[in-house]
């Protein structure tokens, strides 16, 4: 057992925490704890992602303000013109118009002064979100938990929108901090953020998850428009590969899957029969994802072991005489 366990935490590291393998700040949530302990939250995840297909914890950057002005309008529009309740990084919650102009007026005179316009870029909007039927009292919760995290000396102001299908919070933060440092948010940063928010929301008891697409073997949904734009004007320098997967896509997927294989071969061989069938669980998983699909499909004379698992599925399907998943061909 305790092969499989090591087995199980040194791939599924690579795959959930990759930064795990990388020295950075305390903030970025770790896999910890005896090897047994760490197994367990390997085993949890993996049984989240191919089995219960657990909702997707989703942080985005939906813009900022260049200046007091357009960061003003984005707090009345999130607010709804103080019709909802704001809750700035001190913990005051208030609503009204009053409350956007003392905000505004705060944050234009401490420290830099923001003019009405500026050059540069002076508050960042997220939006954290969770799928309908989240209670949406835990997605506030969570990321104001989130926002103690990873905003900690910047001023901030978030609300709360729960009259839509899926709840979701507005979070404005200044990305000049009160010792004057800007706010990092690049991709790594987004992605270790995306990593916070779903790690909040687990201590909660919600079973999300928080994994890359392709980690699931999908790439990105749609492109983005400047995208398209360029293949319209015909700007384009690296186009798509058949299946929407772009280069770099491509070659996560096949990084993630080389995780995958080396789990689903520990899980299988395991001797636990949990183990053994999560692994069935991973094996049926892994085969109907777009990636291996095209894996697949490109390379008709390799990957025998997958083709042969492929074929047994089949013929327990034919043996139970009754309709069942559609398989990768």
């Amino acid at each position: 057992m305790a092969v499989s366990d090591g087995l199980i935490v040194q791939w599924g590291e690579r795959l959930f925490y990759p930064d795990n393998r990388i020295v950075k700040g305390d903030r970025t949530p770790r896999l910890t704890g005896p090897l047994a302990v760490r197994a367990a939250a390997i085993r949890r995840r993996i049984a989240a992602v191919v089995g219960r297909r657990a909702p997707q914890a989703f942080v985005r950057v939906t813009g900022g303000g260049r200046g007091m002005g357009a960061i003003a309008a984005h707090l009345r529009y999130i607010g709804k013109n103080g019709q909802l309740e704001m809750e700035d990084d001190r913990g005051v919650s208030r609503n009204g118009e009053e409350a956007v102009r003392d905000i505004v007026d705060q944050w234009r005179h401490a420290g830099r002064y923001i003019g009405n316009v500026e050059h540069h870029r002076e508050a960042l909007n997220l939006m954290l979100s969770m799928p309908a039927g989240t209670e949406p009292s835990l997605v506030a919760e969570a990321a104001r938990e989130f926002a103690r995290l990873e905003l900690g000396g910047h001023r901030w102001v978030m609300v709360l929108h729960r009259h839509q299908a899926n709840p979701h919070v507005h979070l404005c933060v200044k990305l000049r901090s009160v010792e004057g440092d800007r706010l990092r948010h690049g991709p790594a940063d987004l992605r270790r953020w995306r990593e916070t928010f779903a790690e909040r929301l687990r201590t909660f008891g919600l079973e999300v998850e928080a994994t890359h697409p392709t980690v699931r073997g999908k790439s990105r949904d749609g492109e983005p428009l400047w995208r398209l734009k360029a293949r319209e004007d015909g700007r384009l320098r690296q186009d798509l590969l058949p299946t929407g997967f772009s280069a770099a896509e491509w070659r996560r997927c096949g990084e993630a899957f080389q995780c995958w294989n080396h789990l689903w071969q520990a899980l299988r061989d395991s001797d636990r029969s949990d183990d053994r069938a999560l692994g069935q669980q991973v094996g049926d998983f892994l085969v109907r994802t777009p990636f291996m699909s095209e894996v697949l499909r490109r390379y008709p004379d390799e990957f025998q072991d997958v083709r042969r698992y492929l074929s047994e599925q089949r013929e327990q399907v034919v043996a139970r005489g009754r309709p069942g998943p559609e398989f990768v061909r």
